[in-house]
């Protein structure tokens, strides 16, 4: 049995009479007509005290009985969709009026007894519209995915939200990509009320088919035409994606160019599905930008850094990001010039760098220059180049170290870099995997000169355990590299190992992972191995959902040696939390580092793979 709601019309309230006036001239507060009372179970009892209609009629004072009796039967039948749109369809409800204590205002007592909370019987999902006609596997899936996220399955309590949030959500999911004017066709709640059970019923018309047309540009003065385009890689006859627009934004404002950019498609009536055109309105940045920032790392202590950012270099078009930073134990200054994309993403680049490394008894300066292409997209990122590298190794009483094992010495070579990333977020990812390689080859250039070979590895995935808000995750590290080169060779130190620290191997030092020399310094080496296994809880705030904080223990052990066959992991184990911030997780963490035996505190803003 359907039961319709119904709506009834309540009578025009009477003129009330004037407020009696005050000794003091001020109108006095007229005491209510009728008191209202009501019996009920604790929730619905603040429901039907704040949305019952009688309460609009409490300062009218010369109602006579037959108008009460009116009201009161009216407010009976307000109560009863009031109920059903909480799920409870067969409810008992009385409305009683009686005098009041001593003579005063009478009282009216609503009484409900709501019954079984109704339940749904089953729900049926239809579509109708292109997704329905289509054999491209996408199409299917995209039905299987709604049904799937149905949250009004068979069981489920019924309320008159929960069923409007769920058609909004199905909606949602619809028009979310493929079918941007998607719309709810059909939609019944059949409630059988003395069985307590609802059937649903959703049709969703997917509309046609979009594909995206050509970009329109607006705002472009200070920059090339063509760069949001060309940042934005949006390839007109691809299907619409929202997630796709988001992410071509997110590259839009996070490219340095402008301050903000907005992307979006109207699929109106008058527009052609198979090539409906993107709008892109841009704002864009100043030509040049200085900052300047303070930080703080358990490793390197205090931070002061600056950064200048020239958008539109003369002569060249492109941009130029200088940087400068001030640490105890790690400062550098860098230049780095990038040509604005080409049509096919590709860019010219180069760069220069002076850095100053500060171990315990090492003191590193180190230059490199570099010159190549690159590319990035959605997901891949691509990037060769020729580098020059020169490095001189001091103790830290100023005599210079020029042995090969102690990273004192000058390379050139051709490098290529591929990084592949599969995280569902690229800020605070929960799922998915990252994987990076690169691999090298070149000559040294101090002393005899040798030929040298350079790969390294790493790995980053995250595995949910748990499906449900706020399940715990695991993040699984492991990285390698190695340098195959005659041991006499004087290879510079950044292109060797030493791992150790706060990203790495927590429990050490900065660096402190190396080889041991005799004379108790530490140096790079040829082979490095490391792996992590950090487990993450979400901690749920009052209403069972995670909120920003996080509760971490991990497992983390690493080498660096002259042979594979001598790697020995070196193992630190801790706890912490991370907090979710604008800029990324920051983590803090106490580590124990079984070989030396301490306890260090790590302290690391940001996600970067």
């Amino acid at each position: 049995m359907a039961a319709p709601a119904r709506e009834s019309a309540a009578p025009e309230p009477a003129e009330a009479k004037p407020a009696a006036a005050r000794a003091d001239g001020a109108p006095a507060v007229a005491a209510p007509a009728f008191r209202i009372e009501v019996s009920a179970p604790p929730p619905l009892r603040r429901l039907i005290e704040r949305h019952n209609d009688l309460q609009r009629y409490q300062a009218i004072t010369d109602l006579d009985n037959a108008e009460m009796q009116r009201l009161m039967a009216l407010a009976g039948r307000n109560l009863r969709n009031l109920l059903g749109a909480q799920g409870y369809f067969d409810p008992r409800i009385e409305v009683t009026q009686r005098p009041g204590p001593d003579g005063g205002v009478p009282v009216v007592h609503i009484a409900v007894e709501p019954g079984e909370l109704a339940q749904v019987s089953a729900a049926d999902i239809q579509f109708e519209g292109d997704i329905a006609q289509s054999a491209d596997e996408d199409a299917g899936a995209q039905q299987e995915e709604i049904r799937s996220h149905w949250p009004l399955g068979e069981g489920r309590d019924f309320t008159q939200d929960a069923w409007s949030d769920a058609k909004t959500d199905a909606l949602r999911r619809l028009i979310a990509r493929r079918y941007p004017a998607g719309r709810i066709s059909y939609s019944l709640a059949d409630v059988d009320a003395p069985a307590h059970r609802v059937r649903l019923t959703l049709r969703l018309d997917s509309g046609p088919l979009y594909r995206l047309g050509p970009l329109q540009v607006s705002g472009t003065q200070r920059y090339h035409p063509a760069l949001p385009e060309r940042l934005a890689r949006l390839t007109p006859g691809e299907i619409y994606d929202q997630t796709r627009l988001i992410e071509a934004q997110q590259r839009l404002t996070s490219s340095g160019y402008y301050d903000a950019a907005y992307i979006a498609i109207s699929p109106a009536d008058d527009v052609d599905p198979a090539a409906v055109p993107v709008q892109v309105q841009v704002t864009e940045a100043k030509l040049q930008k200085v900052t300047l920032g303070l930080g703080f790392s358990t490793d390197g202590g205090a931070r002061l850094t600056l950064e200048h950012r020239h958008n539109r270099v003369p002569g060249i078009g492109g941009r130029a990001l200088t940087k400068a930073q001030l640490e105890r134990r790690h400062s550098f200054l860098e230049t780095d010039w990038l040509t604005i994309p080409a049509a096919d993403g590709w860019r010219w680049g180069a760069s220069a760098r002076i850095d100053r490394h500060k171990d315990d008894e090492l003191i590193t300066t180190a230059q490199q220059l570099r010159a190549g292409r690159s590319r990035s997209d959605d997901r891949f990122d691509r990037n060769f180049y020729l580098q020059y590298d020169r490095a001189r190794v001091k103790g830290v009483d100023g005599a210079a170290v020029t042995d090969a094992q102690a990273g004192d010495g000058s390379a050139l070579s051709f490098n290529y870099v591929w990084t592949a990333r599969r995280f569902d977020s690229l800020t605070f990812p929960t799922r998915g995997w990252g994987l990076g390689l690169e691999v090298g080859g070149g000559f040294t250039l101090d002393g005899a000169r040798k030929p040298f070979a350079r790969g390294q590895v790493r790995w980053l995935g995250m595995v949910p355990l748990g499906q449900r808000a706020g399940a715990s995750r695991l993040a699984l590290r492991a990285e390698g590299g190695a340098v195959v080169v005659d041991q006499q060779a004087r290879v510079p130190s950044a292109l060797l190992f030493r791992t150790g620290g706060d990203n790495t191997v927590r429990g050490y030092g900065f660096r402190a992972i190396g080889i041991d020399r005799a004379d108790g310094v530490v140096g790079p080496g040829h082979y490095m191995a490391a792996a992590s296994v950090e487990w993450q809880r979400p901690i749920l705030n009052a209403e069972g959902q995670p909120g920003p904080l996080e509760y971490i223990a991990f497992i983390d052990l690493g080498d660096v040696a002259e042979r594979a066959q001598d790697l020995r992991p070196r193992l630190g184990i801790g706890t912490g939390v991370r907090l979710k911030t604008p800029v990324g997780p920051m983590a803090l963490a106490l580590a124990y580092g079984l070989k030396p035996r301490k306890f260090r505190l790590h302290l690391s803003v940001g996600f970067v793979f």
